[in-house]
């Protein structure tokens, strides 16, 4: 009923809950393909425009340099989405969910806000990606185009209405668009390959605004809503609910989700990959907009490769979007127990997105698109230590998890990923803000995580 909240938690994403079917027997190939969608649905946040406004800095500005930052911070987004898919199989709850249930209000409502900010980050690099791109294909203009990508993503999650499985193959059709054009752009780049593989195993940051660009990639290859997101739509598979079905459904899982970001591994190294063999390699180490992106490669690389590029651009765009509204839907579900009309959810998460976005481009002039996409993208890796801890704390407590919580080495695996990600947050606010700034914010989130520790609900 539009406008109802009720007590008890409702399944998430309920109008495609189990939705899917799961064959009992048969090939162990067809009840894997049974599973295989929730991570491409999670892969395109991982090659969304926000990241291409990070991998073109880094590579036009550092050339191959910081490929191996895409690589850690991919193997590190494939161990936070598993674990989302274990909290989501395993407890039946989003990690909204999860925190409205496990946590008491005031700090469950604390990270709703926090997480609400990371999406309108999120859906901002999105809808200014899918602009340009529409600018960049057929000339228009770029608050045209912020307004037209708001209004036909809620077109496509029309899909829905004829089954879950519609929006994974409208999904997984525009990745593998996405990674024909970059596979495109390769061949025509003709790239130093020794270069790349020094750039995947060399760990360096060779100055402090490295370290800025850095801290976009890993904001944008994990990103906060990805994690609600996983979560939930992994709880539209209809395995059978036995221990064994839910062991099988937890392997296929994980097999979904390491082939689906192995694949947005490919794209977003390709293009750091392209912008340093077009750009860096060239002597244009400076790269203002995508706009500018594009223009540039068409002398160095050919029209072929521009225009894969635009077409790359906006089927990342219009993917990610698709993604990014049902990711608000999720969280605003989950958090706030709150049920209304499905196009009217869909419709508020695009108007936190399409307003700072116009009001963004009409400031810039449309201008600086990249600058806007990274700081997009470091807002988000600054939310993450809010979705992170939460989630290694659920899966790791056995009264939420049972046989399923986290084994030790996992514990300690993680534990050190989150660490490692607060900590490098901490640094570029150090060298940013000054060591004032850092104290007061690091107290502020030591007595943020003291809250909400205090604020754990025993079972």
């Amino acid at each position: 009923m539009i406008g109802s909240t009720d007590n008890k938690t409702l399944p998430s994403l309920s109008e495609a809950y189990r939705s899917v079917v799961v064959p009992k027997s048969g090939s162990p190939w067809r009840r894997l393909l049974a599973f295989a969608g929730p991570g491409y649905l999670v892969s395109v946040g991982y090659m969304d425009p926000g990241n291409w406004g990070t991998d073109i800095a880094g590579g036009a500005k550092y050339g191959y340099t910081l490929l191996w930052v895409i690589l850690a911070s991919n193997l590190m987004a494939i161990l936070l989405q598993t674990l989302c898919a274990r909290l989501g199989l395993v407890t039946e709850k989003d990690l909204a969910q999860a925190c409205r249930d496990y946590y008491k209000k005031p700090a469950a409502i604390a990270l709703w806000l926090l997480c609400e900010v990371a999406i309108i980050a999120c859906d901002l690099a999105e809808v200014i990606g899918s602009a340009v791109a529409l600018n960049l294909l057929v000339g228009i203009p770029l608050l045209w185009g912020v307004l037209i990508t708001g209004l036909d993503v809620l077109l496509l999650l029309g899909l829905m209405k004829f089954g879950f499985r519609k929006i994974e193959a409208l999904v997984i059709t525009l990745v593998g668009t996405i990674a024909v054009c970059f596979a495109l752009q390769l061949f025509y780049a003709h790239p130093d390959w020794g270069g790349v593989a020094r750039g995947l195993v060399t760990p360096q940051l060779p100055d402090k605004e490295a370290l800025f660009i850095s801290l976009g990639i890993l904001g944008a290859t994990v990103m906060p809503h990805n994690l609600y997101l996983h979560s939930s739509i992994v709880q539209t598979r209809a395995y059978e609910k036995t221990r064994e079905g839910l062991r099988h459904a937890l392997r296929s899982a994980t097999v979904d989700t390491v082939i689906a970001l192995g694949m947005a591994f490919f794209v977003n190294a390709a293009i750091l990959v392209v912008a340093a063999a077009a750009f860096h390699a060239n002597g244009k180490f400076e790269v203002a907009g995508l706009e500018e992106a594009h223009v540039l490669l068409k002398p160095m690389l050919g029209g072929a490769a521009a225009t894969a590029f635009a077409i790359a651009l906006l089927a990342s765009g219009q993917s990610s979007t698709i993604t990014g509204t049902l990711a608000g839907q999720i969280v605003m579900e989950g958090f706030l127990n709150i049920r209304i009309a499905p196009w009217l959810r869909r419709l508020i998460t695009r108007a936190l997105a399409i307003v700072p976005a116009m009001i963004l481009i009409g400031i810039s002039g449309g201008k600086n698109t990249v600058f806007l996409l990274t700081l997009s993208q470091v807002v988000l890796s600054m939310q993450l230590s809010f979705a992170i801890f939460p989630l290694l704390s659920f899966t790791s407590d056995k009264n939420r998890m049972g046989e399923f919580v986290n084994p030790l080495w996992l514990k300690l695996l993680g534990l050190i990923v989150c660490v490692l990600i607060a900590g490098l947050n901490i640094k570029l606010l150090w060298d940013v803000l000054g060591p004032l700034w850092v104290c007061l914010g690091a107290g502020v989130m030591a007595a943020f995580a003291a809250w909400v520790t205090w604020g754990y609900k025993e079972k």
